[in-house]
This record gives structure tokens, C-alpha cells and sequence, in this order.
């Protein structure tokens, strides 16, 4: 809780929202709700087919691109109008979708119907009004959810991690009912914040989403197809918004920020809510089935040749079996085969260790080596094995993930990474941008 840090099992994660919609009426009435389970931004579906290790197969980058395929906007936006308050316009927006956060029947503490006053209020101030129902954790990790307001006769049914995000319901004796994902139960009001700090925090722990949707799209200098091309991003990459614009959003990539057509992006928003104690259950089995099928892989098929690339090069390299011995883990046999790269090319849709890669081409080919497959996409990293609680817990051969980009955790606060044409494969602090996720394989 706040005074006292607890360690969290299974490396701490919670259940999470994604809502969005797609162009510029992103922040319309059409929204998806998808649950997730991010840790510091991360997401891992809980319904639906879960993620295969076995069975996610890298992308064949061996045609060239088209260039038809390569997107963005085909109309020049000669005057755009930055939207100062859109992006957390539309975080708010989106949270009161998927919490059902409303605006109250009567004024808190007096018993009178607020809607003679609601008609005075300004559009920002009903939009704040809205949200004085919401409830969000501020605590170091998580605190209980209880089926009474008790510690003694209350059983723990659920989590509400920090900045989860969910409905409050009642006050009972310094007590909060709350509604937060599938949980419904009474949290210790003091781990919470409600009213007006509830209304300033949303905007904060809502984390603005642009999922790719064509081929390959430009992200450009400016918001104008006239502005020069900074870098390219592959379909269904995952990339923070930091603005909104009218056509435009403005986006993180590893070659700074830039901006992309709306034309061709989801724009969703990933917020936490609380994860049950059967859904905790069923996450930490099926994390744990899948480090082991990877384990299992890799001392079946961990690569005991050597990478000789196309013959061009005279360097010569280790093999993935020279690295794993019984008294280092796999992750930091990972992280040891995949430095001996650093130097060669960055290729964007490349998977070649020796000739060039991208950066998830990169992470999805040193894997490939201790026979484990993962999907050639940066976005798709993030839910690939066990959620890892932040870098300070992150071990050799963890998968940090950023917006648009991936890179293989190596210890001592490093990374080893496809960065970019102009620098290619090295190794770079790994606080040097936000950290959307670390995902652990073994």
C-alpha cells in the first residue's frame, strides 16, 4: 500500500481498458472494450485465443515493399488547428465509456438536485462534473478489494492496482464500494482518491493509443504530406499520442516525434481497472504454461550452429548453444548472443542478425535461435509472455518495449536494440525513452 511497498507475485499486473474508435471520430459513440493486462502501459488479452509462443510466426520480409503500400494522408493539410485539451478530452471521454462514471443526481453533502446549476456550467466544467464519480488507487503497488468493508470479516476478492481506475458506488465508515472491471467490492478510502483529484489524475493515468491500420505508414515532421518522412512504422505497431489535431496526431517513434494521417490509425485508450482474484488465478497459470512451453523449446531446439549471414561478412559469430550453460539462466544466454550483433545494419522489415533488421525483427530472430518464435511486430511484443513489474525488475533477456519500437534487456540498465538506419543495432540506456512495457519469456 502507500506507507508500505508491497512486492507483487507474478510480477504485478493488473486488469486494464482499451477503448478507442478509428479517424477522427475516434472519440465518438462507436467505441471497442477490450480487457488487457498492462504493467506500466503493457497489454495482455485475458479473453479470446491467448498468445502462443509456439505458434506466432515472424512475418516474411524477404519482398520489397510497394510503394502504394507505404501510407499517409493524400491531401495536404496546409492549416492545421492544434486542439490544445483533445487528447485529454478524449481520455476522459473514454473513461466514462467503459466505468459508466455520470454526473450526480445531487450536489454531494447538500441534497439538492444539481440540475438547475448543471445549465450554468460551462462544457469543461459538465465534463468534469462527470467524472466526480469515478474512484482511482493511489498506492504503491495494489490494495485489497473485500466483499465487506472489513480487514477482519472482509475476504479478499480482487486487487485494485495503482491508478486503477474505477466507479465509486458508497462511503461505509472510511470504506469505498467500488465497481472496477468484473470487481465489486469495498477498498480502504484513504489508498483512493475521488471528486475533483479524481477528475485531474484520470487525465494522467489514461494512456492514448494509435494502432496502426495500413501496410506501412509515414510519420512525418509536420502535420502536411509536404514535411519530410522522419521513419516508417509497420501495420498493427502500437504508438503514444501526445497530441490530437484536426487530421493529424502527433506520435513517438525511435526517430523523435512526429505526426500521422488518422486516415490510417485506431486511436484507442489503455487505462488500469482492477483484476479479480479468479482472473489473477487464471493469468498467473496461463503465464507460467508459457514460460515453461518456452523453456521447453529452447533447450529442444536452442541453435548450436553458428549465424554466417549471406557469407558477405568476415565477422564471425557465437552460436545460441555457446552461451547457455547450467550455471547462467537462458535470459542471460539471450542477452550475451544477442550483443555480439551490435554494429550491423538496421533494415526496416528485416530480420537478418548479420545483413540488417528492424527492431522487432531483431528481438524476433535472437528468440528465434533458442527456439522460441515471436511475432515480427513491436506492438504484438507487449503481450507476449509474463508481465514484468518495470525495469527496476527486469532481468537479462527481458523484451522492454516502447511506442513503435523493442529492444532485449541485457542488465545494468541497458538494452541492445535495432535502433534506426542511421545507427543501427547497439546498446542504449534503457530509461533513454518511456517504457510502455517489459515482457519476460523464460
Amino acid at each position: 500500500m502507500r506507507k508500505t511497498r508491497m512486492q507483487l507475485i507474478a510480477m504485478g499486473v493488473a486488469a486494464a481498458v482499451t477503448v478507442g474508435g478509428t479517424g477522427i471520430g475516434a472519440n465518438a459513440s462507436a467505441s471497442k472494450v477490450t480487457t488487457v493486462l498492462p504493467s506500466a502501459g503493457i497489454s495482455y488479452a485475458l479473453t479470446g485465443d491467448s498468445v502462443s509462443l509456439s505458434n506466432l510466426a515472424g512475418d516474411n520480409t524477404d519482398d520489397k515493399l510497394a510503394e502504394n503500400d507505404i501510407q499517409d494522408s493524400a491531401v495536404t493539410i496546409t492549416e492545421t488547428t492544434p486542439l490544445a485539451s483533445t487528447l485529454q478530452e478524449n481520455i476522459l471521454n473514454d473513461i466514462q465509456k467503459a466505468t459508466g462514471a455520470t454526473i450526480p443526481a445531487e450536489e454531494p453533502g447538500t441534497g439538492e438536485d444539481t440540475e438547475e446549476s448543471e445549465e450554468e456550467l460551462t462544457d469543461e466544467q459538465k465534463e468534469e462534473e462527470r467524472f466526480k464519480s469515478l474512484v482511482i488507487a493511489n498506492v504503491n503497488d495494489y490494495v485489497n478489494v473485500r466483499d465487506n468493508p472489513s480487514e477482519d470479516d472482509g475476504e479478499i476478492i480482487g486487487k485494485l492496482y495503482d491508478d486503477s481506475v474505477g466507479t465509486f458506488i458508497e462511503e461505509t465508515d472510511g470504506w469505498y464500494k467500488i465497481k472496477s472491471g468484473r470487481v465489486e467490492g469495498y477498498v480502504k478510502a484513504e489508498y483512493c482518491v475521488t471528486g475533483e483529484d479524481a477528475v485531474e489524475l484520470a487525465k494522467e493515468v489514461g494512456k492514448r493509443i494509435a494502432t496502426v491500420t495500413t501496410t506501412t505508414l509515414k510519420v512525418r515532421s509536420g502535420p502536411s504530406t509536404d514535411d519530410e518522412v522522419l521513419g516508417l512504422v509497420p501495420i498493427e505497431d502500437e504508438l503514444v499520442v501526445t497530441e490530437e489535431m484536426d487530421g493529424w496526431v502527433k506520435v513517438s517513434i525511435e526517430e523523435g516525434e512526429g505526426y500521422v494521417s488518422m486516415d490510417y490509425v485506431e486511436l484507442s485508450t489503455e487505462f488500469v481497472e482492477a483484476e479479480s482474484k479468479e482472473e489473477e488465478e487464471a493469468r498467473l497459470k496461463k503465464e507460467e504454461e508459457a514460460r515453461q512451453a518456452a523453456l521447453a523449446q529452447a533447450k529442444k531446439n536452442t541453435k548450436s550452429s553458428s549465424d554466417k549471414g549471406d557469407g558477405s561478412s568476415s565477422k564471425s559469430y557465437n552460436s545460441a548453444a555457446s552461451y547457455t550453460t547450467q550455471s547462467s539462466s537462458i535470459g542471460s544466454a539471450v542477452a550475451s548472443y544477442a550483443q555480439q550483433f551490435v554494429g550491423n545494419p538496421y533494415v526496416y522489415g528485416g530480420t537478418s542478425l548479420t545483413n540488417g533488421a528492424d527492431c522487432s525483427g531483431f528481438v524476433m530472430s535472437v528468440y528465434a535461435n533458442f527456439g522460441v518464435s515471436l511475432p515480427h511486430s513491436s506492438g504484438a511484443d507487449r503481450s507476449v509472455g509474463a508481465a514484468v513489474d518495470g525495469l527496476a525488475n527486469a532481468q537479462p533477456g527481458d523484451i522492454v518495449c516502447y511506442s513503435g519500437h523493442v529492444g532485449i534487456y541485457i542488465g545494468g540498465g541497458n538494452i541492445v536494440h535495432a535502433s534506426s538506419a542511421k545507427t543501427g543495432i547497439k546498446i542504449s540506456n534503457a530509461s533513454y525513452r518511456q517504457v510502455l512495457s517489459v515482457r519476460r519469456i523464460f
